[in-house]
């Protein structure tokens, strides 16, 4: 019921900050078509070049993203958002910058085609929050996607050449009046697709809650505020700028931070779900093992075993299980972030000492920044280190440190045990999970150890 309430507190937060959006960006469109001289295109051909350059790298930066996540999730919702950017950013490409720098007389076949390849990467997009479900083979699915659109984009070129169609000629004594009227339709074709497609984030939205949607919500309506600017600005060529570009540059840098947040959130579930399922398996290992120990002891007893023999050993199963139960929890909490990491590890050192039995002298630095995947990964490192310490090193004291030193993050444990001889290729199953650990994370994994003079690893973090 919490989640639930958050969620809804969430959705209203950010429809109320829609209509906030709305009622500015109206105010400022309003403004815009009471002055003539606002909606006068400027020109300024480098500029516009610069800005064509950073549409294409944007949206293909969204269109890599996002491919990213169709490759690790599989979604239909990835794919169609994948497709969209990638046929607008050709299309910039090949039809405005392409031109441009090859110094080409300027033509309509590639400005309709510009416009006709746009219109057909947001319909992509503005499709793409109403399908569901994900694809089994997803390279394959994604790549021949790819071709298709590449291949339409060709067409439609083709297509604009052979009907000859493109600028619209504004000489005001010219004869073909019907191109700007197609001009027009073309770009509130655009802004309706933007249209559809803020709806369809915002009910994805709600439904869903997923960060990602409100990102794509808010910068699909900056894109819509932006061609409505375009249909009350002549288009009159690739030299000019108008001020709906700079509404279409904000909505690609919206766009590029909600999905840059979507792809760390999506890490840092896998990330999770990893160290979720290594819980379980140690469950498995530890605390059912104790857990059915202490059942055989009950049973033994029930049978009319010897109480004097069988209890020790029973309550001791119970206190290992008990140990292991909270140790687990402690896990989990700090993995799916419902602790802080410092908080999750000192307790778990208080749970670890609480028998007297192992002494720990933990020294976390305030300013050390660890990413998810590293507070999950160090966690479990610094609880193997401490559990070879207190079961196989016989050691009484253990130092455990998470500091910075010459520029480099690092984590430390050292223990006054036993120590032993490291001989290449005999370390235990202990010793090799750390450093599997240690890489999962772009960690480098050290251990030295001297017969009598106890154990010390060091990972370096990555920088």
């Amino acid at each position: 019921m919490r989640h639930e309430g958050d969620h809804r507190d969430q959705f209203e937060g950010f429809l109320w900050g829609e209509v906030l959006l709305f009622a500015l960006l109206g105010a400022a469109l309003a403004l815009f078509l009471s002055y003539d001289v606002l909606r006068t295109p400027y020109e300024l051909p480098h500029l516009r070049l610069v800005l064509a350059t950073m549409f294409a790298l944007a949206g293909g930066l969204v269109a890599l993203l996002t491919a990213t996540r169709f490759g690790v999730e599989g979604r239909r919702f990835d794919l169609l958002l994948c497709g969209g950017f990638f046929t607008t950013s050709i299309a910039w490409v090949a039809f405005t910058i392409g031109p441009a720098v090859s110094e080409v007389p300027e033509h309509r076949t590639e400005t309709w085609s510009g416009v006709a390849g746009r219109i057909l990467g947001w319909i992509l997009i503005a499709a793409s929050p109403f399908v569901r479900g994900r694809v089994a083979r997803r390279r394959a699915v994604l790549g021949n996607f790819l071709v298709v659109l590449a291949f339409t984009l060709a067409v439609v070129w083709g297509v604009s050449q052979a009907l000859g169609v493109g600028l619209p000629n504004l000489d005001p004594h010219a004869s073909d009046n019907d191109i700007p009227f197609l001009l027009t339709s073309s770009l509130a074709t655009q802004a309706l697709l933007n249209l559809i497609a803020v709806i369809g984030f915002a009910h994805r939205f709600r439904g869903r809650g997923e960060d990602l949607d409100r990102w794509l919500a808010l910068g699909s309506t900056l894109m819509l505020f932006a061609s409505l600017h375009f249909i009350f600005t002549p288009l009159v060529g690739p030299k000019y700028v108008s001020q709906g570009d700079f509404l279409r540059l904000l909505s690609y840098g919206v766009l590029l931070v909600g999905v840059w947040r979507a792809i760390r959130f999506s890490e840092f579930g896998r990330a999770v779900a990893e160290e979720r399922a290594r819980v379980a398996r140690e469950i498995h290992d530890g605390l059912a093992q104790y857990l059915f120990a202490v059942s055989t002891h009950a049973s033994l007893l029930e049978s009319g075993g010897d109480p004097n023999e069988i209890l020790p050993r029973l309550k001791d199963a119970a206190i290992q299980a008990q140990r292991e139960a909270r140790f687990a929890v402690l896990a989990l909490s700090s993995a799916s972030g419902n602790a802080p990491f410092d908080a999750a590890l000192r307790r778990y050192v208080e749970f670890l000492t609480a028998d007297g039995a192992l002494e720990v002298e933990l020294e976390i630095d305030a300013e050390i920044r660890l990413a998810p995947d590293e507070q999950i990964e160090v966690f479990r490192i610094v609880q193997e280190g401490l559990a070879n310490a207190r079961k196989h090193a016989g050691a009484r004291h253990a130092w455990v440190t998470i500091a910075e030193h010459l520029g480099e993050r690092y984590v430390a444990v050292r223990d006054d045990g036993e120590g032993f001889e490291l001989v290449d290729g005999g370390a235990g199953q202990g010793v090799k999970n750390m450093r599997q650990r240690a890489a999962t994370i772009g960690g480098v994994f050290s251990l030295t150890s001297v017969p009598g003079k106890g154990t010390a690893l060091e990972v370096v973090l990555r920088a």
